[in-house]
């Protein structure tokens, strides 16, 4: 039981810093104005769209900035604090898991 209990603790820990990296990496291809017709910046992207909940969405999340520049600051200030919230969140789990 000790083994599957360690095991579920570790998959969910790589889950969390896994969204947290698809975040983070999302918000700087946004900061540096990446093409986004790349396929791989497109899957990052859409990725990062699926893992922020809705909760630290670009376009509706927790703090919205207005004017110019906005999109860049939306994208580094909601997915960074999702980036975070995912590691603290999933650090916290996993501990709770594990035996």
């Amino acid at each position: 039981m000790d083994k599957i209990r360690g095991t579920l603790a570790q998959l969910v820990w790589i889950v969390s810093a896994l969204s947290a990296l698809l975040l983070a990496m999302g918000a700087l291809l946004i900061a540096l104005e990446a093409n986004r017709s790349n396929d791989a910046v497109d899957l990052i992207l859409r990725g990062a769209g699926y893992v922020d909940l809705d909760i630290f969405s670009r376009s509706d999340g927790i703090k919205q900035f207005r004017g110019e520049g906005a999109d860049i600051k939306n994208a580094l200030f909601n997915w960074g604090l999702g980036a975070i919230a995912w590691l603290v969140v999933g650090r916290i789990v996993s501990k709770v898991i594990k035996p």
